[in-house]
């Protein structure tokens, strides 16, 4: 869904005004305004179901009542994780693939919260595309992606995983994923599955979709928490209030996707010209991804850390600080935790 922010930029035309309305309409409780303390999260883009534990624990009160005077703030072309490294919010939604590159760069951030448990993102092809039923088909074909530096090493793993070359030729696109593969631009891409492919489907234009981990390629942590270091070294008290709530709040839409859908639309009034979309894409984020394998909400571990972003880091194209290629592997442990999750 959301990256990325360059993805949604394509799909979704939404007025940042909209965006800023949906967030006042927290209910008044705990204490007064003036004595909280305040947190700024930085949104990827436009409110769509990457954000709907937030915004349930905003109209639910949640971070009121944890002292909280939470200020959303909308997509403005400046990346989440460049918001957060600087100080100029203390939370954002990042994913594993951008904040990797951020952080090998240098980027003063650390993942408090898996939103998404697995790739909300995969291959896709046109529906009615009967040559093409594997990724290694896609050898030779016209790929369509965003000019982030992971997406060619990445669709190159997985059609070589699947039996292929890894050739094929990189264009970046213009205009909607599924709109490019209809349109007959590209003959592949790379959609969110929890929200392009429902929206390409209510359109009359269905995808045919792979995962990437049928393959053997690593799974991802695709939607995080993020949080500045220096700011969660600072407030550990306060960082713990706003994660629990926030977690609170995708468990809640885990357990109830309708509701929670409800309360995402009703937190920003008129953002959403589909329902069905939201309600749908709900449906599916709190269904397969909000949950790990044990039913938390949030956990991360190292394991599925070092897979991907150590993927990421053999494939030479990570820089460091001085905007030279690392030549050590990082210790992808200190870019992570779970230490501000509410206990089991």
């Amino acid at each position: 869904m959301a990256v990325a922010p360059i993805r949604f930029a394509l799909i979704l035309v939404v007025t940042l005004v909209l965006a800023a309305c949906g967030t006042g309409g927290a209910p008044a409780s705990g204490p007064p305004a003036g004595e909280r303390t305040p947190i700024r999260i930085a949104l990827d883009w436009t409110p769509n179901t990457n954000h709907t534990g937030l915004y349930v624990a905003q109209q639910e009160g949640w971070f009121s009542q944890a002292g909280l005077d939470v200020e959303f703030v909308p997509y403005n072309n400046t990346p989440p994780d460049t918001l957060v490294g600087s100080g100029a919010a203390e939370f954002g939604i990042s994913f594993q693939d951008s904040f990797t590159y951020a952080k090998a760069s240098g980027v003063d951030a650390v993942s408090v919260m898996a939103i998404a448990q697995h790739w909300t993102s995969q291959i896709a092809v046109r529906a009615d595309r009967a040559d093409i039923t594997s990724p290694k088909d896609l050898d030779g074909k016209i790929y369509g992606g965003f000019g982030a530096a992971y997406e060619v090493p990445k669709m190159q793993a997985v059609i070589k995983d699947a039996g292929g070359a890894g050739q094929f030729q990189n264009v970046v696109l213009g205009t909607a994923a599924y709109e490019a593969l209809y349109a007959g631009q590209v003959d592949f891409t790379e959609p969110f599955v929890t929200w392009e492919a429902i929206e390409a489907q209510l359109r009359g234009q269905p995808l045919k979709t792979f995962d990437y981990t049928d393959y053997g390629f690593p799974d991802s942590y695709n939607v995080l928490l993020i949080g500045n270091g220096a700011w969660l070294h600072a407030h550990p008290d306060q960082a713990r209030a706003f994660v629990q709530a926030a977690q609170r709040g995708y468990e809640f839409a885990a357990d109830d996707p309708a509701k929670a859908a409800e309360l995402l639309e009703k937190a920003n009034p008129g953002a959403f010209t589909e329902p069905e979309l939201v309600s749908r894409s709900q449906q599916m984020f709190s269904e397969r991804y909000l949950r790990d394998e044990s039913g938390a909400v949030g956990t991360q571990t190292l394991d599925k850390w070092s897979g991907f972003s150590g993927f990421l880091y053999d494939t030479g194209t990570l820089v460091g600080p001085d905007g030279k290629s690392l030549t050590t592997r990082p210790d992808f442990a200190t870019w992570f935790t779970d230490e501000y999750l509410a206990a089991p």
